[in-house]
């Protein structure tokens, strides 16, 4: 399309001006042509004045537009969501990017622009997303001993960490074993669920021991209880149960 035919004489100068200030008119169902950082659209002033926007002042002489000498005109924003602003501004509503970080951009654009809606929009489906895939509690697995004692310290809760090494030697691969290692660990899942918030539950893989509770407040250890057992007790290969040790610390 030309320029003359998009634009109209009042919004496209001639070749070879240089850019200016514009005042919007009344141009009805006219097509614009607009730069939005780069990405070119067409679409037509009833759609950018549908709704109380900024794009509503820019283009009903409330506000100066600015064009380029090809008479297209200039908006200095990112144009990757532009199409879906104007999406909006047609249909009164979009189907929104499935990534959050997409929908916070969107969401920026629209902030930008002034669309309340689309804002609310956004608003919605970041707080949906929100519930559906953030964890209930998050427990932190520890990968070295200076990761633990950083984490201790730091905590002002009471802190539960629970030592499970399947790997250490001692350990006897059977089912009663297995088992009673599970039970320790479900227990562990169970409890840092319903004290979530108010304890710090960490959990640590690369310890000596194959079973051990350890309990800290004030960053410090206050006790730990250690399974000290599951190893072969005779050539039969019959298995101890976990003994469990209770020790205090001083």
């Amino acid at each position: 399309m030309s320029g003359d035919t998009c634009l109209g004489s009042a919004l496209c100068p001639a070749a070879g001006h240089k850019p200016k200030g514009l005042k919007g008119g009344s141009l009805g169902n006219k097509y614009v042509r607009l730069n939005v950082g780069g990405s070119l659209y067409y679409t037509t002033v009833q759609v950018l004045t549908r709704h109380d926007t900024m794009l509503k002042a820019m283009f009903s002489g409330r506000m100066e537009v600015l064009t380029d000498k090809e008479g297209w005109i200039l908006i200095d924003r990112c144009g990757k969501h532009f199409g879906t602003i104007l999406n909006y501004l047609r249909d009164d509503t979009i189907a929104l990017p499935k990534h959050r970080q997409e929908i916070k951009a969107l969401m920026a654009e629209a902030k930008y622009y002034l669309i309340q809606g689309l804002v609310d929009m956004c608003q919605a489906a970041l707080q949906d997303k929100k519930d559906l895939y953030e964890p209930v509690c998050s427990i932190p697995i520890i990968t070295s001993p200076k990761e633990e004692e950083r984490l201790i310290e730091s905590s002002m809760k009471p802190v539960v960490k629970l030592l499970y090494n399947r790997s250490n030697n001692k350990y006897s691969y059977t089912s009663n074993s297995d088992d009673n290692l599970l039970k320790n660990i479900e227990l562990f899942d169970k409890l840092s669920l319903r004290f979530n918030g108010r304890v710090l539950f960490i959990k640590d893989v690369i310890g000596d021991e194959i079973c051990c509770w350890s309990f800290y407040g004030q960053g410090r250890k206050l006790a730990e209880v250690c399974c000290t057992s599951i190893v072969y007790a005779t050539e039969k290969k019959q298995t101890k149960g976990f003994t469990s040790n209770l020790r205090w610390c001083s």
